[in-house]
């Protein structure tokens, strides 16, 4: 083993032989996978833990004194959220690529955290839109930083199942805020026009927290190494290395492989347009359909399900939360499940079982609702069984992105195809439901979950015959590296 040395920058252009990827696959899983594991995944507990929160308040905003919005309104601000997160993830993973993965860290965490306290203090819809667009440019910018992270410092082997699992903690926090909103938004306890602003305290004061869990979290090595930073990039695995064999794990004496890459300052968007639209124009349809599909499937639906529940079943604000839990834990046991089965059955069979199962299932359930087969307890358990499987599906769609481009330019791939997804799929669906659900036809809704069924069916059919099977195997061998040297 190197000692670790101090770290310079070698110049722009410099070819570095590297063992650094294969010495990152070889790693056996340890505490400092789990470490990062929680240091990312709390973001997404706290992600979901505050939008929960929002889903719960739908009734809230349109009852408080303050706000009084309608269905058509709360449509809106969840749009607003949305669009801020297609912009946040375009720039934030423009700057990403450029600046590194941890120091977007801290930078999309502050966008994120002032957001959110900002939008306590709301007074009218301008102003609680304009708060929500920025929550979510901070959220946008973290799934970018946080899912090319996950892909760089995880063993191949072990990578879809961690991916789907970081991704899946969403729900942890959506159950906690499942549970939250119950307190809340009883207005035996808090005014109508408190308890809302509170939720929003809360989110915002908890993400303060995160700040410490990110400190010890390295830079990707990947990552450095083509910025020309070799020396730091070994010090960085050297310390994972010593700190795996101090608790006595068992690494694989095989050869290591050697890449070979040309260090650059930056990848220009011409040679970005190239590697997406030209180079690798299969692997980009198959990424366009799987994050279209999931963000329509899950935010038009789920941005709207308190609406639902309020308009055709009379369900009381505060009473919101005790649907919304089943509902979280549903949606979080999918993923840390079905993740295994990523890497051991293959990425293209179960892209292709998740986002049909879940796209047939939910077709069955607009039926149900739409022929009032099913009482508000019977339509969150049909839930629960839709988004076990579509948790699974929407989570699959980041790690078939994030992993099925170059290292130079994933992290601005992710934001694209997150940014396209989510402002067809995403941005429009919620506005659309809360429409349909302003009709007060349930025929109409049952029409606006076809579109997601049908979305749901195309995207599987296309990964079946275009993704590609990434399972196992490293970065450098499912995308060759942009900036790759050959001997």
């Amino acid at each position: 083993m190197q000692k670790p040395v101090a770290s310079s920058k070698v110049e722009s252009g410099t070819v570095v032989e590297t063992t650094i990827p294969s010495r990152l696959d070889r790693l056996p899983f340890g505490r400092f996978h789990v470490l990062v594991i929680a240091a990312l995944g709390i973001t997404w507990i706290l992600d979901g833990l505050e939008v929960t929160l929002v889903g719960a308040i739908a009734g809230a905003l349109k009852e408080s004194p303050t706000l009084q919005f309608t269905n058509v309104e709360v449509g809106i601000t969840n749009s607003a959220y949305l669009a801020g997160a297609v912009s946040g993830a375009l720039f934030f993973g423009w700057l990403t690529d450029r600046l590194g993965r941890k120091k977007l860290f801290f930078i999309t965490l502050a966008t994120y955290m002032v957001a959110t306290i900002a939008t306590a203090f709301s007074w009218n819809l301008v102003s609680f839109s304009v708060f929500r667009f920025f929550t979510g440019a901070g959220i946008g910018g973290e799934y970018t930083a946080v899912n090319s992270t996950i892909q760089e410092l995880v063993p191949a082997r072990y990578r879809g199942w961690t991916d789907l699992t970081i991704n899946g903690s969403f729900w942890l926090g959506a159950a906690l805020g499942a549970l939250g909103a119950v307190y809340l938004l009883d207005t035996n306890l808090l005014p109508a026009d408190m308890g809302w602003r509170l939720t929003f305290l809360i989110g915002g004061g908890l993400s303060a927290f995160i700040f410490l869990l990110r400190f010890w979290i390295p830079e990707s090595p990947r990552w450095l190494i083509t910025h020309g930073h070799p020396e730091k990039a070994e010090e960085i695995v050297a310390g994972i290395e010593e700190g795996l064999r101090r608790e006595n794990h068992i690494f694989d004496d095989g050869e290591l492989a050697t890449t070979r890459l040309k260090t650059r300052s930056h990848t220009p968007l011409l040679e970005v347009a190239t590697s997406i639209l030209k180079t690798n124009r299969d692997r980009a349809i198959v990424g366009f359909a799987l994050m279209t599909a999931q963000a329509y499937f899950y935010n038009a639906i789920f941005f709207t399900y308190a609406l639902v529940l309020s308009s055709f079943y009379g369900v009381a604000t505060d009473k919101i939360g005790w649907y919304l839990l089943p509902f979280a834990l549903g949606n979080f046991l999918g993923p840390l499940l079905l993740g295994r089965l990523f890497d051991i059955w293959g990425r293209r069979p179960m892209l292709v079982l998740t986002y049909s199962v879940s796209g047939l299932l939910l077709a069955l359930t607009g039926y149900l609702f739409a022929a009032n087969l099913v009482s508000d307890s019977t339509l969150t358990i049909a839930w629960v069984i839709v988004f076990f499987f579509g948790s699974a599906a929407a989570s699959a769609a980041y790690l078939t992105v994030s992993e099925s481009f170059p290292l130079e330019v994933r992290a601005l791939t992710i934001s694209l195809f997150y940014a396209i997804g989510t402002g067809i799929g995403g941005v429009i669906g919620p506005t659309f439901l809360g429409y349909l659900i302003d009709t007060g036809s349930r025929d109409s809704v049952f029409m606006g979950y076809l579109i997601g069924t049908a979305l749901m069916l195309t995207a599987a059919v296309i990964a079946w015959f275009k993704a590609v099977a990434a399972e196992r195997k490293p970065l450098e061998h499912v995308a060759r590296p942009l900036s790759h040297v050959d001997e």
